[in-house]
């Protein structure tokens, strides 16, 4: 103990007691803390709607399900892939292998809690799906259900990440955890199903630097209930607390995550939220991305969720197109309708894409839940064509919300037909109504999809360059400036040579520029063009990437410096999107 006092003085005055906030209290859910010195505290319950699999591996076994204060198992009647999808969801998996009935992990014991189970997949807990009743059934134990849950060895990879806050903080502490020399608190790592249990001897003035703990001097131990599928990473979790450094592997990154929203190590959550980040582009099936994102919400990290949108709005096109779509739940929906940065062919495929969801979903989603999406659709921005045939069309939507949806179709062929100025007064309260998203339709976008690194210079003297198109689109997509067109040109660069026969001075590549011909500058009081550039993976129909340009001109940033990793540094198309929006 002689070496700890001055260790941890170097720590606290460095850091002034401010390294971790007090933002909320321990969170008690399918990962919590159980007790602080058992022998004075009463034990923390598990928590009722928990789940756990029994069975010889942590991520397959018999489905079990706590309530009422006693563990029960799940009767495979009805039990199909929606509802092991919610199961695996809810213990932190990507998502559902198999489904398993009639009892293959043995018969359990005590009540049959569910029965006759309808689940949507979307839930973030099996309690939330329908079934008969608490404890309402006609089966036995030998119609246990249980599942086969994704374990994640398919997108994940060796690469580590380096977490470093040690902010000069002494070797020593990393070699005091190690020897244990001195220690004098116990922390007790269990699973649910109490089978599997680990004990670490720690130095309770360490964990005292942490508040939110409550420990005090007359503390002796700490119990946490940890998915045993966590343990192996629990020892590399309490050596951060001493040394703040570790190596975060894909593999690693949700056990530590969850390990850090427990005893509430923001800056930690928000390091191996990176870590997470890196997953996102990895997965084509976009069930990881949909996991990580409810994930997100139940841990209350923005910073992933956002980053998990960000992707989402960018993929929405392919999203709409994959199964995942009808899974998603009604507030990611919500999240995903309020942006601007959706990729998509035109707000009339998003309208599409929202009846199939609210048809999938059925009495899942309520009136008020459908009013209030309906809401998002920009119905300004949908082609006065669409408009005209949607007012005969007979969907879900229009019969549900008759006055809403015609309301819809008014305003958007009021958008259409009157100018702006005189309109404009009326949408001051319309927020983002006429605020254009990223539609790639043919009329308002151009593709490139030539990268050949080799400079020809007489393509540009003699021949055709295919990384230079020449398109029109109309001013504006409302009826009233569809006939007048504004030219363009889009170009790519990839060299000195390239950059520089056109007078441009460039610094790295690729380079993409943009320019409109000069009567664009007749709508400069009317309209503002905010134009993007969407980067995509060629082979894999994956969006990594989307910018604006500056000065014409679009500098594609380093792998390092983009907000996510580039899959596809070398082998990607260029899509430029013309924008226009009324001012």
């Amino acid at each position: 103990m002689y070496l700890l006092w001055p260790l941890l003085f170097l720590h606290v005055s460095a850091q002034r007691w401010t390294l971790f906030a007090q933002s909320k209290k321990i969170t008690y859910s399918t990962f919590h803390l159980l007790s602080l010195d058992e022998d004075d505290r009463p034990k923390q319950p598990t928590q009722e709607g928990s789940i756990r699999l029994v069975g010889d591996h942590p991520s397959s076994g018999r489905v079990e399900i706590y309530h009422d204060g006693q563990w029960g198992t799940v009767c495979d009647d009805g039990w199909d892939l929606a509802e092991a999808q919610v199961v695996c969801h809810q213990m932190g998996f990507p998502g559902a292998k198999i489904v398993t009935p009639g009892g293959q992990y043995g018969e359990g014991s005590g009540p049959i809690w569910l029965d006759d189970m309808n689940c949507k997949g979307s839930e973030s807990s099996l309690s939330e799906c329908r079934f008969k009743g608490w404890g309402v059934t006609d089966c036995t134990h030998k119609e246990d259900a249980g599942v086969v849950c994704e374990n994640g060895t398919n997108i994940t990879s060796n690469r580590q990440f380096s977490v470093d806050n040690s902010l000069g903080l002494s070797d020593d502490l990393g070699l005091l955890f190690d020897s244990g020399d001195g220690c004098d608190f116990s922390i007790n790592v269990r699973d649910l199903s109490e089978k599997a249990e680990l004990t670490f001897c720690v130095h309770r003035l360490i964990l005292m630097i942490y508040p939110e703990l409550n420990i005090t001097n007359e503390s002796r131990n700490l119990t946490v209930d940890v998915s045993q599928t966590c343990h192996l990473h629990v020892s590399a979790f309490l050596r951060y607390l001493y040394t703040r450094q570790i190596d975060v592997s894909i593999t690693s990154a949700q056990c530590l995550h969850q390990l850090a929203f427990i005893f509430e190590v923001n800056k930690l959550m928000e390091d191996v939220g990176r870590v997470f980040t890196s997953l996102i582009p990895e997965d084509n099936t976009f069930r990881t991305q949909v996991s990580m994102y409810e994930y997100g919400v139940r841990t209350g990290d923005l910073v992933l969720q956002e980053n998990v949108l960000q992707y989402l709005s960018w993929n929405c096109e392919f999203l709409i197109s994959s199964p995942v779509w009808s899974t998603i739940s009604f507030h990611m929906m919500d999240a995903l309708l309020q942006r601007s940065d959706l990729v998509v062919k035109d707000e009339a495929l998003l309208l599409e894409a929202l009846e199939r969801w609210i048809q999938d979903k059925g009495d899942e989603i309520s009136s008020e839940q459908q009013a209030s999406l309906l809401n998002h659709i920009r119905f300004l921005l949908i082609p006065v064509d669409k408009l005209y045939e949607m007012q005969f069309s007979s969907n879900v939507l229009h019969q549900n919300h008759e006055k809403l949806y015609l309301t819809g179709l008014l305003r958007g062929f009021q958008f259409n037909a009157l100018p702006f100025s005189k309109i404009r007064s009326k949408m001051d309260n319309m927020s983002n109504d006429y605020l254009p998203r990223i539609y790639t339709a043919d009329e308002f976008s151009v593709f490139i999809n030539d990268t050949t690194t080799i400079y020809q210079y007489y393509q540009y003297n003699y021949g055709q360059n295919n990384r230079i198109q020449t398109f029109s689109t109309p001013a504006h997509p409302s009826a009233l400036y569809k006939e007048q067109k504004v030219q363009w040109q889009a170009q790519v660069f990839l060299s000195v040579q390239e950059c520089s026969y056109y007078g441009l001075s460039c610094d790295s590549f690729p380079v993409a520029r943009f320019l409109a011909s000069g009567n664009q500058y007749i709508y400069a009081n009317t309209i503002r063009f905010s134009n993007r550039l969407i980067l995509t993976c060629k082979n894999q129909n994956k969006v990594f990437h989307v910018q604006d340009f500056k000065n014409d001109m679009a500098v594609i940033p380093k792998n390092s410096s983009m907000g996510l990793p580039n899959p596809c540094p070398d082998d990607y198309s260029f899509r430029f999107v013309v924008r226009p929006e009324y001012i």
